[in-house]
C-alpha cells in the first residue's frame, strides 16, 4: 500500500515528494512562501507555509518530511492568524514605497499583503533608511526592502560558489550584506544576477537603464541598432501572457520598430561568428597537443569569465580568445557603419537585448572598448525591453510578425542553440566532425549534450583523435569540474560552461521561470534550430561575406580579446 497523508480532509499519496510542502501542492493547494525554491537548500526563515497537525502542532511545511498516514490542515484560524502576523511584522521593518519600487507588481510580499487581506499595519514603522548599493554595473542593493529570506545567500554560495554576500551579525541586527559592509562592486562579484531572480522583494534588482535608451532613441544626432540574442525570443513572452517557449522574435522587431530603432539584428549571426573562431581555436590547440592538461573552456558567459578571473587567475590562459556573441556584434557593426557615421555626421549607438546581467558589466570592460569607444554602448535586460514596451503602450500581442533587418540577421541553427546549456558545445561539435551527413547531424541530440542535467559529458571523433567535452551549468559544478581536472581525476579536451542553471534561458534578465518553464525555453530554442535552413555555422554565407569584407586581416583585432583585471 502506498504511503499517504491526510491534507484538508484529502487523501494525497506521496512517493518521491521530500517534504510536506511537495505533497500540500500535490493536493492542489498553494501554500505561501517566501523562502522557499525547490532549486535550493531548506532554510526555513519565513514561516509563511506552516501548517497544523491534528494534535494542533504548527511546523514549517517546507523543512518537515512527510510521514505515512500523518493528517495535517493547512488553513485554520491560527494559521490564518500567524500568517497575517508575519507579514504585518515584516511589513513594520520594511520601506513600503511599493508605487516607486522596482519590484512593484511582481514582489511576493506585496502579493502576499494583497492576498491576505493586509490592509493596514499595526506595528510602528520600524523602517531605517539605508543607502542603495549601486555600485555595481549590473545589480542594485536596497537594503531597506530585505526580508532576511537568505534566497539571494544561498544563491550565491550554493549554486554559484562566489559568496559574495551572506548574513552579518545576530538577532535584531542581522542584515545581508558583503563582508566588512563593503559595496557589492568590491567583492568577487560575476554580475550574474541570480541573487536579483530569486530574491522576493526589491532588495536586490537589476541595474535599470531604460531612460538611457530612450535618450538614445530620440536624440537625431544616433543612429540606434539593436541586436536579439538567441534567449530572448523564447522567453519575452510569458510577461505578456504566451506560452513560454514560444518563438517571438517577429513580434520582438515589430514592436522595436514601432519604438523607434534605426536597425534591428539577430545576435544568432556573431554566434555563428564565435562557433566559427571557437572551433579553429579548438582544433589549433588540439593539433598541437595543448588540451592534454587542461582544456579549452568557453568564453561566451562574461560571468563565467569573471569567475575565472577572480577564483582561478592561473588558468585563465586556457579560456577562449573568442569574445562573445554579443561583443563581437559590436565589433562587427560599429566597424561596418563607421564611414556612414562620418558621411551622415551621427553616431552609431549598439543596442544589445540580453536575457544577462552580466552582459552589462562586460560591455563597461575596458577591454572593450576601442579608440575611446565602446562596442556595445548599452545593454538591456529582456525585462527593460518588457518595460519598454509596456511604456509605449504597443499590445504585443497583437503586433504581427516582422522580420528583422538584414544583412546582419542571417544565422544558422548552430548560432540559434547559443541559448541553452549545451548549445555551444554541439554548435562547435557540428563545425570540426568529420561527418557532415543529415544523419550524423540527427544523432548529435543524443550523444549527451543536451538536457537540463548540471553537468554532461560526451566523447566525440575529430580527424580520428578521441576528443571528450564537458558541458556545465552553474558555477559550483564548474568548480566541482575544475577541482576534478586538477586533481586528474577526469580528463577533458573541451569544456563550455555557463554560470546560470540551464544556460542563457535563465539568465538574471529574464522574466522568472522555474525548472518547467526553463524546460519550455529549451524547447523553443531547439524549434528555432530544426526550422533553420542551414545547420551549421560556417556554413552561414553571412559569415563568409564578413570574413572576406570587414573581418578580411582583422579577426584577431575584432574578434579575440586578451582579458585582464
Amino acid at each position: 500500500m502506498p504511503n499517504y497523508m491526510i491534507v484538508d480532509g484529502i487523501h494525497v499519496e506521496f512517493d518521491q515528494e521530500k517534504n510536506i510542502l511537495d505533497v500540500v501542492r500535490k493536493a492542489g493547494i498553494e501554500l505561501p512562501t517566501l523562502c522557499y525554491y525547490s532549486d535550493l537548500s531548506i532554510y526555513g526563515a519565513c514561516r509563511m507555509c506552516v501548517v497544523e497537525d491534528e494534535r494542533g502542532r504548527i511546523m514549517a511545511s517546507c523543512s518537515t518530511p512527510p510521514k505515512n498516514k500523518m493528517v495535517i490542515q493547512t488553513n485554520t484560524p491560527k494559521l490564518q492568524k500567524y500568517r497575517k502576523m508575519i507579514l504585518e511584522l515584516l511589513l513594520s521593518a520594511h520601506c513600503r514605497d511599493c508605487t516607486v519600487c522596482e519590484k512593484s507588481g511582481k514582489c511576493k510580499l506585496q502579493d502576499l499583503a494583497y492576498r491576505f487581506g493586509i490592509k493596514s499595519v499595526r506595528f510602528p514603522n520600524t523602517t531605517v533608511k539605508k543607502p542603495m548599493d549601486t555600485s555595481s554595473k549590473a545589480i542594485v542593493r536596497d537594503p531597506g526592502k530585505c526580508i532576511l529570506c537568505g534566497d539571494c545567500v544561498r544563491m550565491c554560495n550554493e549554486v554559484q560558489n562566489v559568496g559574495a554576500i551572506d548574513f552579518a551579525y545576530r538577532g535584531s541586527n542581522m542584515i545581508v550584506s558583503p563582508a566588512f559592509e563593503r559595496s557589492i562592486a568590491e567583492t568577487d562579484c560575476v554580475n550574474c544576477g541570480q541573487c536579483a531572480a530569486v530574491c522576493p522583494t526589491g532588495a536586490i534588482t537589476i541595474k535599470n537603464e531604460i531612460d538611457r535608451a530612450w535618450d538614445a532613441i530620440y536624440d537625431p544626432t544616433k543612429r540606434v541598432v539593436v541586436q536579439i540574442a538567441p534567449a530572448v525570443r523564447v522567453a519575452l513572452g510569458e510577461e505578456f501572457g504566451l506560452p513560454a517557449g514560444e518563438n517571438v522574435m517577429g513580434k520582438i522587431a515589430a514592436s522595436l520598430r514601432k519604438m523607434g530603432f534605426d536597425h534591428i539584428y539577430d545576435t544568432n549571426l556573431s554566434a555563428d561568428l564565435t562557433v566559427t573562431e571557437e572551433a579553429a581555436e579548438f582544433v589549433k590547440r588540439i593539433k598541437k597537443g595543448q588540451t592534454k592538461e587542461f582544456p579549452l573552456f568557453t568564453s561566451c558567459c562574461p560571468a563565467w569569465v569573471r569567475y575565472m578571473e577572480t577564483k582561478h587567475p592561473e588558468l585563465m590562459q586556457y579560456v577562449s580568445s573568442c569574445k562573445s556573441p554579443m561583443q563581437m556584434f559590436g565589433a562587427v557593426i560599429k566597424e561596418y557603419y563607421r564611414e556612414q557615421d562620418e558621411m551622415d555626421d551621427r553616431q552609431t549607438f549598439m543596442i544589445a537585448i540580453m536575457p544577462c546581467t552580466a552582459k552589462k558589466a562586460e560591455a563597461a570592460r575596458e577591454e572593450f572598448i576601442r579608440e575611446g569607444v565602446p562596442d556595445i554602448d548599452l545593454v538591456l535586460t529582456t525585462s527593460e525591453l518588457c518595460q519598454m514596451i509596456k511604456e509605449t503602450g504597443i499590445k504585443f500581442n497583437d503586433q504581427e510578425p516582422e522580420a528583422s533587418d538584414m544583412p546582419f540577421s542571417l544565422y544558422s541553427g548552430g548560432g540559434a542553440i547559443f541559448g541553452v546549456t549545451g548549445g555551444v558545445t554541439e554548435a562547435v561539435i557540428r563545425h570540426v566532425m568529420d561527418d557532415k551527413s543529415s544523419v550524423a547531424l540527427r544523432e548529435l541530440e543524443f550523444i549527451g549534450v543536451r538536457g537540463a542535467d548540471e553537468i554532461k559529458e560526451c566523447e566525440i571523433e575529430v580527424e580520428g583523435n578521441p576528443i571528450r567535452i564537458a558541458v556545465v551549468s552553474g558555477l559550483n559544478n564548474a568548480e566541482t569540474i575544475i577541482q576534478q581536472i586538477t586533481n586528474g581525476e577526469r580528463h577533458y579536451d573541451f569544456v563550455e560552461v555557463m554560470a546560470c542553471p540551464e544556460g542563457c534561458i535563465s539568465g538574471a534578465g529574464q522574466p522568472f521561470n522555474l525548472r518547467g518553464g526553463r524546460k519550455m525555453r529549451a524547447r523553443g530554442i531547439y524549434r528555432v534550430d530544426k526550422v533553420a535552413q542551414i545547420k551549421r555555422s560556417g556554413e552561414n554565407p553571412m559569415v563568409k561575406e564578413l570574413y572576406n569584407g570587414i573581418l578580411k586581416n582583422r579577426t584577431k583585432d575584432l574578434l579575440h580579446i586578451h582579458y585582464h583585471k
